[in-house]
């Protein structure tokens, strides 16, 4: 039997690999993004997998677009649960210089890599099948225990909120055999990462997609790396 997957931010980089990845695995992905009209990669992935990509649309970050989705879901999935919840979509204000840091970007990387995830998994649980496993995409930037220098608060922020909502939700859907992580995908060459990232993308997800795959109940709520290394909270 096919896995069913939803995936978060999956018009570009780290979530079209993901995707396309999960679609040659086989699976049936519901493929969300801000702007399904303007996602031409994705939408070509729909065209060469015709009934096993379902595009969305979702901002992760709105209560709103969640609502929406969740509203949705039920005509797409049908008697279907999901499998895997990827929760890719993130932001990252780059740049950032101490006295300049602004309540904005603070408050948007918040809700967009911490809030939005822990909401949207909470609003989605009742789609999740028992033994199903969330994936939330995680930066080792997230770790406090590495912090060295100053750079990037506001995602650093982010993601170490995130970390902990993680961990949280992996508690509250232990009854239910549901797996949480939070994953690392290592410094990948994407629009966010850089061309000077050493990692590829195609590395970088078929790594992530191992750890899912081989992840145990006891590693709920565990900090994981793209390899399966446990890193420092």
């Amino acid at each position: 039997m096919s896995r069913t997957v939803l995936v978060t931010g999956a018009n570009r980089g780290l979530g079209l690999e993901l995707t396309r990845q999960l679609l040659a695995q086989g699976a049936h992905v519901v493929a969300t993004c801000r702007h399904p009209g303007k996602a031409t990669a994705l939408n070509a992935l729909g065209g060469a997998h015709p009934g096993r990509v379902h595009v969305l649309p979702l901002d992760v970050g709105s209560e709103s677009s969640r609502a929406e989705l969740v509203r949705e879901l039920p005509l797409v999935l049908g008697e279907a649960r999901l499998d895997l919840l990827l929760n890719n979509a993130g932001v990252l204000h780059s740049g950032e210089r101490f006295g300049q840091v602004t309540q904005a970007a603070l408050e948007e990387s918040l809700r967009v890599n911490a809030i939005g995830p822990f909401l949207l998994t909470q609003a989605l649980a009742a789609f999740l099948r028992d033994g199903a496993t969330v994936a939330n995409l995680s930066s080792q930037l997230g770790s406090i225990a590495r912090v060295t220098r100053f750079g990037t608060p506001s995602y650093c922020a982010g993601k170490a909120a995130q970390n902990m909502l993680g961990a949280q939700l992996a508690q509250a859907l232990a009854p239910r055999g549901i797996v949480v992580l939070q994953l690392h995908p290592g410094w990948v060459q994407t629009d966010m990462g850089g061309a000077q990232a050493p990692l590829r993308v195609q590395e970088s997800a078929a790594g992530l997609l191992r750890v899912i795959e081989r992840a145990t109940p006891a590693q709920s709520g565990t900090f994981l790396d793209w390899q399966g290394q446990t890193l420092p909270w």
